[in-house]
Formats: structure tokens, sequence, C-alpha cells
């Protein structure tokens, strides 16, 4: 028996037993489906997330306190001084600007609305360091800063829950921890997701925010340090010269820095290492299930050696050797599991899409992305599930003595 007349007596059977054909395909259709759905889950997810840090700039630095401190037992805070040391071009002739600013959260409100949202105290640089503009009015300013000025700038999310628009708003009054402060400005709409949203934030002067709504345990402390190189070449040699500053005014030991350097590099490796562990334990969930339907070859396939062993004894009787009947059988698998392979990407496409649509209505930045690579593996697989499933069933009945098969009833 030739490949092609065994995959032409393997179409016949199966079409003779359409019901059960369709419900076996099925498991396969589910599980190849469910993998191919959520690797192109993950794969865009992977991606938005990627997207997103590097947009911020692939020139940034940031500075934070902490370091080892099995080695510091007295860590200090990081301080504006030490933001300005680290601008000092002669100490850091890498540093292009530097951004100190403090971070947390506080309730806004305006006429009955409010919102938790997050909130930043800065200095002017800022909006050059993170690249924010407004769509109205302006930032925080020099001035704004020396004078502890109460005025805000607003993102976009916030704007639009407390006012209902995202216009005309400067001159308006809103209040953050029940203290009143003058919008200046409505920052330009970034984007993100619920982790990383950039819109749902108040900007404040670092000045204002110290004195009046996060006080910290130095004078002059701050949360991180914002530092943009002069270029992604120099990220590098910045960093070398941030911690030559750093150490130099803090006077820790060698090895045992009480502050801590991340670069865009860094949130990249780790925001990639997270995503990828993420779609493979999502990936392995969803092959469970293919899994069962291979086992629902092996039922069907294990049916149909009994339901056809005096075909067997026949086949066997006039000459047709163990290779032509395992052959026979595990043609049959393998194309149920291959038709379920082929369905089942289309499935996984359209539930990828399916949740992209939701995604894009919730204003949710994430789209599926199904790769050659994913295919490929869900075919080949769902092809070796056909094959490993029916191994078993073709090998039971290419072991069918011919005599024994023409008895049975």
């Amino acid at each position: 028996m030739n490949f092609w007349q065994s995959i032409l007596e393997a179409i016949e059977s199966l079409l003779s037993h359409k019901l059960r054909s369709a419900l076996t395909v099925l498991g396969v259709v589910i599980g190849v489906g469910a993998v191919i759905g959520m690797l192109a889950i993950g794969a865009g997810a992977q991606d938005t997330i990627t997207g997103s840090i590097t947009d911020i700039g692939t020139n940034l630095l940031f500075v934070v306190a902490g370091g080892d401190r099995e080695v510091v037992s007295n860590p200090k805070p990081l301080t504006e001084a030490d933001a300005e040391a680290i601008a000092d071009p002669f100490s850091a002739p890498s540093v292009l600007r530097v951004a100190p600013m403090i971070s947390g959260s506080a309730e806004v409100s305006f006429a009955g609305e409010s919102t938790h949202t997050s909130i930043e105290g800065v200095t002017p640089d800022y909006s050059l360091v993170r690249n924010v503009g407004v769509v109205e009015g302006e930032f925080i300013s020099e001035l704004h800063q020396l004078g502890r000025a109460a005025v805000v700038v607003l993102g976009q999310d916030v704007a639009e829950t407390l006012f209902g628009r995202t216009q005309a708003l400067v001159g308006e009054t809103i209040r953050i921890e029940g203290q009143p402060f003058r919008v200046i400005g409505v920052a330009e709409e970034k984007g993100g997701s619920a982790f990383m949203n950039e819109d749902n934030r108040v900007i404040v002067p670092l000045s204002t925010i110290r004195t009046r709504l996060i006080r910290r345990s130095t004078a002059d402390s701050v949360d991180t340090i914002l530092v943009q190189a002069a270029g992604a070449d120099a990220v590098p040699q910045a960093t070398e010269e941030i911690t030559a500053v750093l150490r130099a005014r803090h006077r820790t030991p060698i090895g045992g820095d009480d502050f801590s350097i991340f670069t865009q590099q860094d949130f990249l490796a780790t925001a990639e290492t997270i995503t990828g562990v993420l779609t493979i334990f999502l990936g392995g969930i969803a092959a469970i299930s293919l899994l069962v339907g291979g086992i629902g070859i092996m039922n069907i396939m294990l049916v149909s050696v009994t339901e056809r062993t005096r075909e067997i004894g026949l086949r066997k009787a006039i000459g047709a050797r163990k290779r032509d009947i395992m052959l026979q059988f595990l043609t049959e698998s393998s194309m149920l599991s291959l038709t379920g392979g082929i369905i089942g990407i289309l499935l996984g496409w359209g539930l990828s899409q399916g949740v992209g649509a939701i995604a894009a209505a919730s204003n949710t930045e994430l789209v599926p992305l199904m790769s050659l690579d994913a295919v490929l593996l869900a075919t080949l697989f769902s092809l070796a599930v056909g094959l490993f499933f029916g191994i078993y069933p073709a090998k039971r009945a290419a072991d069918l003595e011919p005599a024994e098969a023409l008895r049975y009833e």
C-alpha cells in the first residue's frame, strides 16, 4: 500500500463516520485554538509593555534610593543637592538634564466629583527629561518652583473625570487632599495601561508637594532622580559618572552603594522576562486541552480497531503487512489531528482578534500578534499528537492474528 492510497482510504473511513470524526476533531480544534490565542495575546502584551517602556526614551536613567543594605548600615536618602551635583557638567559631562521628583497618591476633587490618582512633584526640567508637553496652558516653571505655588498640571484622564472635558480648564481651581490648587495646564495624552497610565496623574511643583502634601524624613529628600544622558550611547558612561558622584557624596564603601541606577534596558529585560514566562504559562495551560484532544483521538481509534477487526483480518489474509495496517491507522489519526490543527489555527486567530476588539473598546492598548512561528508550532504539535496517540491503536491493529480477526464477531 502506498502513501497516497492510505490517505484516500483514511478519508473514506473518516467520512463514513462524520459525526464521530467531527467530535474527535473538536477536541484538537479547541486545544490548538487556545494555544494560538494565548500565544498571540501574550506576544501582544509583551509588545505593548516593551513599546511603552521604549517610548519613555532610550537615554533615560532612574536613580532611586536603596542598595546593598547588608553592607550599608545607615543608607542616606537621595536629595535635591545630589541632583544638583549630578547636573554639574564637570562632574558628569555625559549627563544632559536632571529632574528630581517625589511621587505618591492623592484624592483630587472638583465640584462634587473626585478621584484617587497619582501625584508627582517635579521641577521644570521634568518636561524636557520625560518629554511632557501641554495641550493648553503651561508647564511648571522656575517661578512656580521658587514660590511654592499651589498650581497643578492635569493629566487627560483626570481632567475628563473631574470636568468631563480636557479643554478650557486653565484658571479652574481643584482640591488636592482638600487644599486648593489652580490649574495652569493640561498635559498631552500619553496613554498606557491600568498599571502604568501617564494620563491618570496630576503634576505639581516639587517644592509645593514637599511642604503641603507629602512629607519625607529629610527636608530636601526626593524619591527618584531622573537623568537624561547625552544620547543612548552615552548611557553606560553616564551611569559610571552618576555612581562616582553619589559615592563621593554619600561616602559609601566600595561595593556598598545606598542607591540604585536603572536604565531602559533593565526595564525592558525585566518586562520581557515576565511577559515571556506569562506567555509560556498561558500556553502550557492551553496545551492541556490539546492533550485531552489527543486522548480523544486514541479513544476513537481504539474503537475503530475493535469495529474493524474482521476488516483487518481480511486485509492480512490477502497479503497486507503489519506496516500497511499501522500506516493506515496512523494516517487516520494524523488526519484527524491535522484537520483539527488547521481549524484550530483559524479559531485561535478569531479569539485573538476578539480579545483585541474588546481591548480597543475599553481603551486598552493591546494588539494580539499571531506569529508564523506559533502557527507552525501549533500545526506540527497537533500532527505529533495524532501520531503519538495513534501509535498504540495502530500497533494493536497490526498485531491482530488473521485467523482470530476473521472469527471476531
